[in-house]
């Protein structure tokens, strides 16, 4: 029995979410190597987090190609070099055409630099404290995958509590989505 909105046959035949499936390669690749993983690091999380709020109201596509020139200009998002960021940093970020030229999400990268660096036990203990508890069944189809839940609003305001910008619940769950907090690969999905 096929279930509408579920798994999808690559051109490979593994059975994917449809969104890394029937989409550009740039999505498959990361849909079979990256997405659902986890992720630990206060780099890495840092890194994902700031994609996430670039990505805010854009295609995950347009983040995933310009990767590369958001690490050039983030330095590898390095958060102790991106809080020494000053003003001149920030309009070089504003002129580079390999990211988001959006002032309030280059300030908001920059914000959470400081506020990642000023967490007691790191940002890495923070967002792996909000993993759900229990065992969530495994979503059938992409209407059954949440935007949000009641564990990334707690993120989200524990966050904001702690002086990052730009993490709503729904950036929030995209982030533990993207950082293996949760598991939403679809059932029968070949990376679930």
């Amino acid at each position: 029995m096929t279930v509408i909105g579920g798994p999808v046959a690559g051109p490979d035949g593994l059975l994917r979410c449809p969104w890394g499936a029937t989409g550009p390669e740039d999505y498959r690749i990361y849909h079979d190597t990256e997405w659902g993983v986890p992720v630990h690091g206060e780099d890495a999380l840092y890194e994902r987090l700031c994609l996430e709020a670039f990505q805010s109201g854009l295609s995950w596509l347009t983040i995933l190609r310009r990767r590369a020139g958001f690490r050039a200009a983030f330095a590898d998002f390095s958060i102790a070099r991106v809080a020494r960021f000053d003003d001149a940093d920030r309009a070089r970020l504003l002129t580079d055409e390999g990211i988001i030229r959006n002032r309030a999400k280059i300030d908001a990268a920059i914000a959470n630099a400081h506020a990642a660096q000023a967490l007691q036990g790191g940002l890495d203990a923070l967002v792996w404290s909000f993993v759900p508890s229990g065992r969530r069944k495994a979503p059938a189809a992409l209407s059954d995958v949440p935007a949000v839940t009641d564990e990334s609003t707690a993120l989200a305001k524990e966050l904001k509590r702690k002086g990052f910008r730009f993490v709503g619940p729904t950036t929030a769950y995209a982030l533990m989505q993207a950082c293996g907090l949760v598991n939403d690969h679809l059932a029968g999905c070949a990376s679930r």
